[in-house]
């Protein structure tokens, strides 16, 4: 089942605002990306469209249970959305990630070889918005 969100969070989320993804290395320190990012509600998904290449999914890909942490911030308003996080190349996920993609930024993802959507499942939220 989803996670509910108040109409605030759900409204932050919405804007266009500095976002940051942590994923952990091997070694277990944190790894912080700049990323832009979309939110399914109806699914309770945090998508990020990126390459396969990149250190943030080689340390999802090493670590089949890992979680990872995506945080938007504005000012003092801030919105941390937690889950376990999963690295698809399907050409299906990997379309719909670039769908919402394109619908949130008006502009389609960066078309680079090995395109892959990381999907966060969703289960905590901290935040003051």
């Amino acid at each position: 089942m989803p996670l509910e969100l108040s109409a605030s969070a759900e409204a932050f989320l919405a804007e266009n605002h500095l976002c940051t993804l942590t994923t952990l290395r091997a070694d277990g320190s944190p790894h912080v990306a700049p990323v832009r990012f979309t939110w399914d509600r109806g699914a309770g998904l945090a998508r990020v469209m990126t390459t396969a290449s990149r250190r943030k999914v080689l340390n999802l890909l090493a670590d089949p249970h890992g979680r990872a942490a995506l945080c938007q911030a504005s000012g003092p308003r801030w919105i941390t959305l937690e889950g376990a996080a999963a690295v698809s190349d399907d050409p299906s996920r990997v379309r719909e990630g670039a769908r919402r993609y394109a619908r949130r930024y008006a502009s389609p993802p960066p078309y680079l070889p090995g395109l892959v959507v990381i999907e966060i499942a969703v289960d905590r939220v901290m935040g003051l918005y």
